[in-house]
């Protein structure tokens, strides 16, 4: 039986550049960096001050219809940001949904339209938890769990739970645009994006849907998500007033961390033949997906094994999956966080798939930009990709000096002869995805 192509129509990336791909390309081209003094909270008390988040205007109730404004009152940041960037690819790709006009007929049948989203493990606000905290308090002031049975759990808001539950991102996404399709969530940290493209073209290719909207969304700025972030090790020392577009160097011999970013990104994932049928603007092809376990001998993953055995194990899998050869990618965009123990992985992955070529394949690094967007990550890699191959051309790199092995350091945007790029990143627990990123050429 013939293989069903998968496309890409839509892009939706949210990052702290705003909402799509042009603005987003703009300053990646123009090499700039939106790593600022965080603004959500006070971190001056954290190893870094800074990071990099969604525009302040930034409003999820003009990304909804005005009959589903009350909805947004239990959406988490997290929610937000897919509930934007889904909107965003779903007017990129030219579609009519119920979340665009509810009176028009959809361009997707709603049962052949899937969701697949990946998410972090969404911290709850921290004025909200304290304020039930407070009321469990037992007769020396330590918290009692009695107490917070009886009675500090009615001081949380009845609608509580579903405002922080990782579902919830596809769960608003399929209601606002009527998805009734397969749907599924992805809890994978930041290879959830990955997997979740992955899910996508596995439900389009037996069938099941002629369209998803796939990607992730995740945001760490809150008290409770960045705590995690400097125990596992992650955060790079950054004082509120040094200058953040420097510090963060994926792949340098100096690096010394990372900073957060927050954001994300929802793609239209859709049959080739649906795409052709429906006229659409065809961006890229998804030609193939990989994923694999890494072995962590932490047992929490805080660095996804000593090797990047398992995570070549991926991309290996992806390139059969696009039925192309290593010697066939022209550029990589992989997770470069600026964490050495992380590069590292990478950077043996590279080796171990592509040998002595490794050291000449063009990377595109995203975290000095934008930050480490962990589960959004494999969202605005897949888009930045789609757009490279459409412009042929790689973004600047910024910060990088010193790399062994690797073609990372820092450098002008430029024109290249593009057709296959890869995108792959590790994760926070092993998990790892690829993807090849093609250029559509309507003959092949």
């Amino acid at each position: 039986m013939q293989r069903r192509r998968v496309v890409l129509t839509g892009l939706g990336p949210a990052t702290a550049f705003g909402l799509g791909i042009d603005p987003l390309w703009a300053a990646l081209v123009e090499g700039r960096s939106a790593l600022a003094p965080i603004r959500a909270f006070d971190a001056s008390g954290f190893r870094a001050a800074c990071g990099a988040e969604v525009p302040e205007s930034f409003d999820v109730k003009d990304f909804v219809l005005k009959s589903y404004r009350k909805a947004t009152k239990v959406m988490a940041r997290d929610i937000e940001i897919a509930v934007g960037a889904a909107l965003t690819a779903v007017r990129d790709a030219g579609l009519t949904t119920r979340g665009t006009d509810p009176d028009a007929p959809p361009t997707i049948a709603p049962n052949r339209f899937g969701c697949q989203i990946g998410a972090g493990l969404i911290a709850a606000d921290l004025d909200e938890l304290t304020a039930a905290l407070w009321s469990s308090k037992g007769t020396e002031s330590q918290f009692d769990p009695e107490k917070w049975g009886q009675q500090g759990m009615q001081d949380l808001t009845p609608l509580w739970l579903l405002k922080y539950l990782p579902n919830m991102l596809a769960c608003h996404v399929t209601i606002i645009h009527d998805c009734q399709g397969p749907s599924n969530t992805i809890t994978c940290n930041e290879a959830s994006s990955g997997l979740s493209l992955a899910e996508s073209q596995r439900v389009i290719e037996r069938g099941a849907a002629d369209a998803c909207l796939s990607g992730g969304a995740d945001s760490k700025l809150n008290p409770m998500a960045y705590l995690r972030q400097e125990l596992a090790n992650r955060l790079a020392p950054c004082a509120v007033d040094a200058d953040a577009t420097k510090i963060v160097r994926p792949f340098d011999t100096a690096a010394i961390g990372s900073l957060v970013g927050e954001g994300g990104g929802i793609l239209v994932v859709e049959a080739l033949d649906t795409a052709q049928a429906r006229g659409a603007r065809i961006l890229a092809t998804l030609s193939g997906t990989g994923a694999s376990q890494s072995y962590c001998e932490d047992t929490v993953g805080l660095v996804p094994g000593t090797n990047g055995e398992s995570l070549a194990d991926a991309i290996e899998a992806a390139l059969r999956d696009a039925g192309i050869s290593a010697n066939e990618i022209d550029a990589a965009i992989p997770y470069g966080c600026g964490v050495p123990a992380i590069d590292a992985i990478e950077a043996d992955a590279l080796t171990r798939v592509f040998g002595a070529r490794a050291s000449s394949i063009p990377l595109v690094t995203l975290a000095p930009n934008i930050g480490a967007t962990v589960a959004g990550f494999g969202a605005i890699a897949v888009a930045v990709a789609a757009k490279c191959v459409m412009e042929q051309r790689l973004p600047a790199r910024l910060n990088t000096h010193a790399t062994h092995g690797v073609c990372a350091s820092a450098s002008p945007s430029q024109a290249v002869a593009l057709r296959h790029v890869l995108v792959f990143s590790p994760s926070l627990g092993g998990q790892n995805s690829a993807a090849v990123i093609s250029r559509y050429e309507s003959h092949g």
